[in-house]
């Protein structure tokens, strides 16, 4: 009877555990829709940097803090993220049998709620700055104006030799959880569940009737609230989960679209689109206006428009079309990531040395 117990409960854990199919898929639709919306930030930043500028300056920011409320509200709802509830899924407490399991209405306990939502937000968020840093290290190596015998030069240069293996490695430790979720020797095809105290598991029909009746039976139960401190508490709940509902309704309805717009404009067939070429023409220097701090070109066309002297080393945003000098404007782009003139987005690998006859 043992033996036969304990057959059902494996069999029963196997049967709602999802195929390697399933989980790929929902951990790229998270990675589309970033991309997604980045670039729709982006044409509004190009096309009018005075209102639209601050969501591409701090994207990654505002991102990461709705991906935070739209997590921890679905985590805490259904017992998945956005993306796993999208496909069907829920995450289950790591050790509990068929019988324990929690329904997913229930939320996940608290303990294994922020291990997911710090592996889901936060360390995406951390690996997306690292990523910048390396490629902004790798642009300062190329352009660097530091001298060669820096101690800091060295040392960035050992972390990028460094980079590519720690990368590999990290990737490989995916990739052989995979193999094994796919031999059936692992119940998670990613070690970031297994840390989190987790796995992967379908929703049952149990699940989905007590998901459809949870909003019904909330709104039963729910009191007026009768000091002012519970008051503002119940305020602020209902602005937090009205804003991740909104969001998630939002990616819901959308989420087809984001991939068909990440897919366009990261196909080969498309690198025309993202040619300098595409970018507006820069608006005439008298109506320069949308920006108090925008330095105004000077009459002098051999002046640079940041130090105000004679330009030395000739250097031409690609993006716009001005001169400056090569120090003046490496060290602007790299701290604004934007054109001094008009502010459109601007890279370090952007800039164009010059060289004239004379020189």
């Amino acid at each position: 009877m043992a033996e036969h117990g304990a057959h059902i409960t494996t069999a029963s854990a196997v049967d709602d555990q999802p195929s390697i199919f399933e989980v790929v898929a929902q951990d790229s639709l998270m990675t589309a829709v970033r991309p997604a919306l980045q670039h729709v930030v982006k044409v509004l930043a190009e096309s009018n940097p005075a209102h639209y500028g601050f969501f591409w300056r701090w994207f990654d920011e505002i991102f990461t803090l709705l991906d935070l409320l739209l997590q921890q509200h679905y985590l805490s709802k259904t017992s998945a993220s956005f993306s796993e509830n999208f496909y069907g899924l829920k995450r289950i407490v790591t050790g509990d049998t068929h019988k324990l399991q929690r329904l997913a209405s229930a939320g996940l306990p608290k303990k294994q709620l922020w291990k997911s939502v710090m592996f889901l937000v936060l360390l995406p968020y951390l690996k997306v700055k690292l990523e910048k840093l390396v490629s902004s290290l790798r642009e300062e190596d190329e352009y660097s104006i530091h001298p060669p015998s820096s101690r800091w030069k060295r040392f960035y240069r050992a972390f990028l030799a460094a980079y590519p293996f720690v990368n590999m490695a990290w990737e490989g430790w995916f990739l052989v959880q995979q193999l094994r979720y796919i031999l059936g020797k692992a119940q998670h095809h990613s070690p970031l569940l297994s840390l989190a105290g987790v796995r992967l598991g379908r929703l049952t029909l149990q699940d989905i009737q007590s998901l459809e009746h949870k909003p019904a039976e909330a709104s039963r139960m729910q009191q007026p609230a009768r000091s002012i401190s519970e008051k503002i508490k119940s305020a602020l709940k209902k602005a937090v989960g009205g804003v991740a509902l909104s969001l998630s309704t939002g990616l819901s309805v959308g989420v087809f679209f984001l991939q068909f717009l990440e897919w366009w404009y990261s196909s080969e067939n498309q690198e025309t689109i993202k040619s300098l070429t595409a970018l507006p023409t820069p608006p005439p220097p008298v109506h320069l206006d949308y920006n108090s701090d925008s330095p105004l070109l000077p009459k002098m066309k051999t002046v640079c428009p940041l130090c105000r002297k004679t330009r030395v080393n000739d250097t031409v945003l690609a993006t716009s079309g001005y001169v400056f000098c090569y120090r003046c404007v490496f060290n602007y782009v790299r701290s604004h990531q934007a054109c001094p003139i008009t502010g459109y987005p601007t890279e370090v690998q952007h800039l164009i040395k010059l060289y004239s006859p004379e020189n």
